[in-house]
């Protein structure tokens, strides 16, 4: 069984619930944690589980969730992890603090994606899921909703330091998400009587006195004006120090920020930033597509023209030429087994290579010394390599790497002036891509 890797497939929006209650361990672990699983399988409307993770992979089945939760069991804590085969993506975390500690049941729920849930009787269900846990194990806080939203709004800390954050909790409402979850103490910091005349889509005090309340019918809307606009309502009505106004304009921004932007990438490195965004994450694409359009690269100055080239002044042109190719095999060595195009010195292997170096953050991940003694050469007779085999360039050898040319139609171009260029920062691999470097001195060969 494969299942799907949550935060391996394409980055997009999801539905994030995080709870953390009180558990019983007096009572039999399998008893205890019936509720759980009663609810999860009654309302989880297309998205079970059907894998189990402890220290091996099982079918979802109780008994294996037992045998998971018994692998992975210490003296303070124990976990297992719930998974999908099947497009929706689901990453379920349950863990269970055992005493000396406070005991808790912390439970993360991921499922992507966000779309999903657009219809109301699917987000009901989920509603009703939760309503069930936290009937059953009191909580604190529990909130569900999309997590670029919630990347975008500084959840969990809101500002607070990490040491902070974690040792106040959610002692104060900071937020208002799509579903919450207002255990007792914060019901009685606000008020109960506040707390249940918000206005929301649903607002019901539970058993054990914690309150929930959802904001607006679906989740995958959070962002529409209609929605946003409940999500402020309820947030005011809850903290009436703050000012309606200003909570609706942050959460338009917010909105703003995640709205789809059509990519008009620059054409000769549309390629490039296409995966250079993909690797976004899914709350800062849009941002990224939208900063990309109106970006172009600098035109190359690693030239000059044919009348200025100089003369080739080495002793040997044919040892110089194997030398060159012998760095360019420094290349392919060094990428083959994550660039397998290498092997084909084509424009479509150098963009390859550029996504290569940019994803791995390569000038600043690995040592100067290196990067210069050996990545500057190996990639700077690779392009150059590129410029011979496809658009019939022709070396010109130099003593010193830098000075070496390869002339194309009416310029001659310095492949390892660009490579040590290309080579200084992140930011320069975009700047001084090998991509455009050819695609200019393509268009320049006529």
């Amino acid at each position: 069984m494969k299942v799907l890797e949550f935060y391996g497939v394409k980055p997009e929006d999801s539905l994030l619930l995080t709870f953390d209650g009180a558990f019983n361990p007096q009572v039999a672990l399998q008893v205890e944690l019936a509720s759980f699983l009663q609810a999860l399988e009654e309302y989880a409307d297309g998205w079970m589980p059907d894998v189990v993770k402890g220290k091996r992979q099982r079918k979802y089945a109780r008994a294996a969730v037992w045998k998971a939760l018994e692998e992975r069991r210490g003296e303070r804590y124990t976990h297992c992890g719930l998974y999908r085969t099947q497009w929706p993506a689901l990453s379920l975390s349950l863990g269970i603090r055992l005493p000396p500690h406070l005991p808790g049941l912390n439970i993360m729920v991921g499922v992507k994606p966000l779309s999903f849930f657009a219809e109301a009787e699917r987000c009901r269900q989920f509603v009703e899921m939760v309503r069930a846990w936290a009937s059953h194990y009191p909580v604190t806080y529990a909130e569900a909703h999309s997590l670029d939203d919630m990347e975008l709004a500084g959840s969990p800390f809101f500002g607070r330091d990490e040491k902070t954050s974690r040792g106040n909790g959610f002692d104060k409402i900071y937020a208002v998400w799509w579903l919450n979850v207002f255990g007792p103490k914060l019901v009685e910091t606000v008020g109960r009587e506040r707390m249940l005349s918000t206005p929301a889509h649903r607002v019901e005090e539970l058993p054990n006195g914690a309150i929930l309340m959802v904001t607006w019918p679906t989740v995958a809307d959070f962002a529409s004006k209609e929605a946003r606009l409940a999500q402020a309502r309820a947030h005011a009505h809850l903290r009436p120090d703050l000012d309606f106004d200003t909570i609706l304009r942050s959460l338009h921004e917010r909105s703003a920020m995640l709205a789809p932007v059509e990519p008009r990438f620059f054409p000769d490195m549309a390629p490039l930033l296409s995966r250079v965004v993909d690797q976004a994450a899914s709350h800062e694409r849009q941002r990224r597509i939208a900063e990309f359009n109106v970006w172009q690269p600098p035109d190359p100055e690693e030239w000059r023209p044919v009348d200025a080239a100089l003369p080739s002044d080495v002793e040997s042109g044919e040892r110089a030429l194997q030398q060159y190719s012998l760095y360019a095999e420094h290349l392919v060595a060094l990428l083959h087994s994550e660039v397998p195009s290498v092997f084909e010195a084509t424009p479509e292997s150098l963009t390859d290579a550029d996504f290569y170096f940019w994803r791995e953050e390569f000038p600043k991940s690995r040592l100067r010394e290196a990067i210069d003694e050996h990545a500057v050469p190996a990639i700077g007779a690779y392009l150059g390599e590129v410029l011979v085999r496809n658009l019939g360039g022709r070396w010109i050898p130099r003593q010193k790497l830098e000075e070496a040319q390869v002339l194309v139609g009416n310029r001659v171009w310095l492949p390892f002036a660009r490579a040590r260029n290309y080579m200084r920062s992140r930011q320069s691999l975009l700047d001084c891509s090998l991509t455009y470097l050819y695609r200019v001195a393509e268009r320049h060969r006529g």
